[in-house]
């Protein structure tokens, strides 16, 4: 099975969606921010300087055994962070890169496979890489889930100290977007773990095939993933997305359609929510007129439940106060 062919079938729920797509209502990014708002940095340089500016804006230093929690993107795919933007961040903390292998049979299925695409797309020329599955997994507790009972992750996870999730932040063919959210939930979980999220606990492998759950239950159990990531981690993690290459298509996709729009630049913060809704506020407030496309892919699969239920949970809050640090050099 192609790999593309896969995530149209799974996304054949989410279309159901595209009639009753969520309205934005307004034409610019609007949010209320009060004295207990999360912080959200942004810059518009998008470079290798500018991540690691962004990086020491937040003022949690990473320290200890770091991982880096990127996607080492599906052979064939070209938009994912490229070595060269995040070499010298990932130098400067000292990290490890990390990632789980996938629960569908493509090229990063199995941990040889894995570690070849790193290799292939320049990660292994810059860091330590680890697929934190290879010698299998371990559960995460996560406290009053409505769909998950714990959470699946590699069992390498725990050893380390700190956690940067740097996420490409672009659409998703089942999620409507991946951020910070959807990178630390589903990229942290083994490849049995990621089969229990987007079965909504249902199932805890594919070896008896998919088991696709209804599109709102995938997305809430996406959300209670990362809330277990976050309540394991503490004070010890850190989430960077950045807003390049913003095709309609994840990483993990290995034809993804190429972007319509422009890129918008790094956003940084300590709440994954407020993070990930300043990406999508920024998309709809953008004048490009190629976000017609993201924005679709967004609502079409209800995309912003996800935040929704994070929210509920207590993984973070929608409202930010966004701080341009290009104001401050």
């Amino acid at each position: 099975m192609k790999h593309r062919h896969f995530f149209l079938s799974l996304a054949a729920a989410g279309m159901l969606f595209a009639g009753c797509a969520q309205k934005s209502s307004a034409e610019k990014a609007e949010v209320e921010p009060t004295d207990d708002s999360a912080v959200v940095y942004m810059t518009k340089e998008i470079s290798p300087e500018a991540l690691v500016m962004i990086y020491e804006a937040l003022g949690r230093e990473a320290d200890g055994k770091v991982a880096v929690k990127i996607s080492t993107g599906e052979p064939g795919g070209h938009n994912f962070l490229q070595p060269s933007l995040i070499e010298p961040l990932v130098k400067k903390v000292g990290g490890t890169i990390v990632e789980c292998n996938t629960a569908y049979t493509g090229k990063r299925y199995s941990t040889a496979d894995h570690l070849k695409a790193a290799e292939d797309h320049g990660f292994t020329a810059i860091a330590p890489v680890d697929i934190m599955d290879a010698e299998g997994e371990v559960k995460l507790p996560l406290k009053d889930g409505k769909h998950l009972k714990y959470d699946i992750v590699g069992s390498h996870y725990p050893d380390y100290d700190f956690t940067i999730i740097l996420s490409h932040f672009k659409g998703h063919a089942m999620g409507g977007f991946g951020g910070a959210v959807k990178n630390m939930s589903i990229g942290i979980a083994s490849s049995n773990g990621k089969m229990y999220i987007h079965s909504a606990g249902k199932t805890e492998t594919s070896a008896n095939g998919w088991v696709a759950a209804e599109q709102d239950d995938f997305l809430e159990s996406m959300a209670e993933a990362a809330k277990s990531i976050a309540d394991h981690a503490g004070d010890k993690i850190i989430y960077i997305n950045v807003a390049n290459n913003l095709s309609v298509d994840c990483d993990c996709d290995s034809s993804p359609e190429d972007p319509k729009m422009g890129d918008i630049g790094i956003l940084a913060s300590l709440d994954p929510v407020a993070l990930d809704k300043a990406c999508t506020d920024l998309v709809r407030s953008s004048e490009d007129h190629g976000k017609i496309h993201l924005i679709e892919r967004i609502d079409s699969r209800h995309g912003m439940h996800t935040l929704d239920h994070a929210e509920k949970i207590g993984l973070g809050s929608q409202k930010y106060k966004l701080v341009n640090i290009d104001d401050k050099k």
